[in-house]
Parts: structure tokens; sequence; C-alpha cells
């Protein structure tokens, strides 16, 4: 370590003032505090604002992200054998399964990182600001939320929309109004529809020794199947709690989901209002379903969906993932203690809403975190509004 900090010494004076590399020196600056921690608080952004460090801060939402990422790559490889017909139980061909996803999945980040961290540095070097560290995290959720069988090239459009329309435009990290990485998903999700959704992107069926796929093999995930009115093949809900079925990269296993919201609100980053929030929004919106969906004709589309469980409910798709690192995003959501119960609630009412009544959208957790997004401003306003209110009476009481 002792080594490492004498060699980033040792360079400082080419990329400081004077220097021959001066032009680079905020793209030097970010390469040393990812590598020591800086001696100065972040100032730019609203919502990270102590020593910590917004690089620190991001490293720890990356970590808590490791398991999605792992569980991931894994569940890929098990998925293309299912469909082979081969190491289809559980706990057999661990390793084959888990190169195989890397080898899917590995170039899907690095393409996402290079493509967003080299727009930052490109801003870094024109405007002469920081590099705003902000990426970190979503270049890490933005192949979490793809497809597998998505191309490259589409991952680096995705990303660079992202960053240049999502973020930049609005003044840098902490400024941006919608999530970075849902925005990446809903451009490409509505530019490419064919691409983004149906049957055939979310299983890697790709295999060198040109073996059929097994008989009755469908790779459309359990919402797709709900949505079409295919009950009987909607994974179980154990399967789907351990994210044993087909769907984005990182998304299906809720139990991974679980091991990162508890390294988020242990470490006090993510907001554990906003996470028991959605899931008692989500809760309420199926329990409605349960109850109404029995009386329902059975000419309705959607009858035998809504009659889904509620616990089978919260832990298909991506309604786990969504609620820990994607309504959580300080960012984007309410921050007031009270408009976060309000901004949760609602995004879990309307992901359930919009998954089982809308089935040209079988995941609703998109639309209805980046809605909220765009309301999360006035929730906050109406909140303070209602405080000042309450403050003015008291005041006018004790002055009566």
């Amino acid at each position: 370590m002792k080594f490492l900090r004498n060699l980033v010494e040792g360079m400082k004076p080419t990329f400081s003032k004077g220097g021959k590399l001066e032009k680079l020196h905020w793209v030097f600056d970010g390469l040393e505090t990812f590598l020591f921690t800086p001696g100065h608080a972040t100032e730019r952004g609203a919502h990270i604002r102590d020593g910590i460090d917004l690089k620190r801060t991001m490293s720890i939402v990356i970590t808590a992200m490791i398991p999605c990422l792992l569980f991931g790559m894994w569940n890929v490889g098990h998925q293309h054998y299912n469909a082979l017909g081969f190491l289809r139980e559980v706990e057999v061909g661990f390793w084959h399964k888990m190169m195989f996803g890397a080898v899917k999945v590995l170039p899907i980040v690095v393409v996402s990182y290079g493509v967003g961290l080299g727009i930052e540095f490109l801003f870094t070097s024109i405007k002469g600001h920081p590099i705003q560290e902000g990426y970190l995290v979503s270049g890490m959720l933005i192949p979490l939320v793809m497809p597998v069988e998505t191309p490259l090239w589409m991952v680096a459009v995705g990303s660079a929309f992202a960053v240049i329309i999502g973020k930049e435009v609005f003044g840098g990290t902490g400024m941006n109004i919608l999530n970075v990485a849902l925005t990446a998903r809903a451009f490409l999700f509505f530019a490419y529809p064919t691409m983004m959704s149906g049957d055939k992107v979310w299983v890697s069926t790709a295999n060198d020794m040109n073996f059929p796929l097994v008989d009755g093999f469908s790779g459309a995930t359990s919402l797709g199947h709900a949505a079409a009115g295919n009950i009987s093949k909607v994974t179980p809900m154990m399967d789907s709690f351990w994210g044993l079925e087909a769907g984005s990269i990182g998304e299906t296993s809720a139990f991974a989901c679980l091991i990162g919201a508890a390294v988020l609100i242990i470490t006090g980053i993510g907001s554990w209002r906003i996470m028991l929030a959605t899931l008692l929004g989500g809760a309420a919106m199926a329990t409605l379903f349960n109850w109404v969906g029995p009386q329902l004709d059975e000419a309705y589309t959607t009858r035998m969906y809504m009659q889904i469980p509620v616990l089978h409910q919260l832990v298909l798709g991506g309604f786990m993932f969504g609620l820990v690192f994607m309504a959580t995003d300080p960012v984007t959501a309410t921050q007031t203690n009270t408009g976060k119960w309000i901004y949760g609630f609602l995004i879990g009412l309307l992901a359930i809403l919009i998954r089982v009544v809308n089935p040209a959208y079988p995941e609703g957790m998109m639309l209805a975190i980046l809605f909220m997004n765009v309301m999360a401003p006035l929730i906050d306003h109406y909140v303070v509004q209602a405080n000042i209110k309450r403050r003015m009476k008291r005041v006018a009481l004790q002055t009566a």
C-alpha cells in the first residue's frame, strides 16, 4: 500500500496545474480518490454531503449488488443447460454454469462501464469538473436489468443515452430526475421492443454442439406466461424466491436481493422506509386482486393472474430487485420521511397494478419507479407544506 501511495504521489505533479497532463487533472483525481480516501467531503449534488465521499457510498451499493451478479451468472448458465436438457438439477454442474454465465454476462458489464465511464471522462475533460462517481452504481445496474441476449451494441447505446440524456443534461450526478439505469432500460425497451421482450431474449440457447432444445421448452418468463393466461407454467413460489427462473440477468433472485437490502440498511445507505413501503404497497394491491379475481367472469383475461398468492406476486420478476436497488435511489426518491412512505407505497401499488392489468408490460416495476421519480418532488413539496401549516397552527395557538 505504501508503494502504491508513493507511486501515485510521484505521478501527481504531471497532472497538477502546470504539469504536462494538466487537462487530465480530474481524471487523475478520480482514480486517486478511488484508491485512497479523499481529504474532503462531496460537495456537488443533493444527496451525499459528508466525509464518507460519494465514491465510498457507491462502493457499498456495488458490494450489495454482488450477490445478484454472481447468482445471475449462475442462473444464466443454469437456464441455458436446462433448455438443452443437460445439468438440469440445481446441485449439478455448478462451475460449468458459472463459466457459461460469466462468458455471457461479463462482456455486458465491461461494455456498460467502458461506454459510461468513457463518456463521464469526456465530460470531465470538457467541463473541467471532478469525475462524478454516480455511474459506478449505474454501470452495474444496467447489465443486471438487461436480458442475457441483449446485443452489446444495444448495451452501449443504452448506456450512452442514460449518461448523456438521463444525467449530464441535468447537471450530472445528484441532479438527475430519473433513475439512470432505468432510463437506459426504458429507452431500449421502447426503441427496440422485439429485442428486449418476448420469448427469445431471456434464455441463451446458443450452443456449439447444435443440440436441439428440450421438448416443450419456452423462453418466456413467469410474468410472460401469466400475462398470456398460462398460469400453470408460472414458476413455483420457492423457485421464484431463490431465482430459478428466466428473467433479466440480476433480477430473478429475491433471496440475493434481500442480502443486498440487509447491506444497504445496515450501512444506512438504503432507505428501509421506502423498501418496507414498497413491499406493503405491492402486498396491498396483490391482496385486492386476490379478493376481486374469483368474483370476475371466467372470460375476463386476467382473472387467473389476479389469484396468484400475495407472497408469490412479490417474489416474481424484478419486484424485489426494483424495491431494493431502484426505488431507494437517493437522488430520484423522496427526501422527507413521510414522503418516503407515500413514494414507496405507490411504487408497490402501481407495479402490481401495471403487471396484472396491462399485459403489454408484464413487468410493471420499471414504469412504476420512473413515474414516481417524476412525482417525488411534488410529494416532498406537499409534505413540507403540510408540516409548515401544522407548525403555524401550533404557533397561533401558543400566541393566542
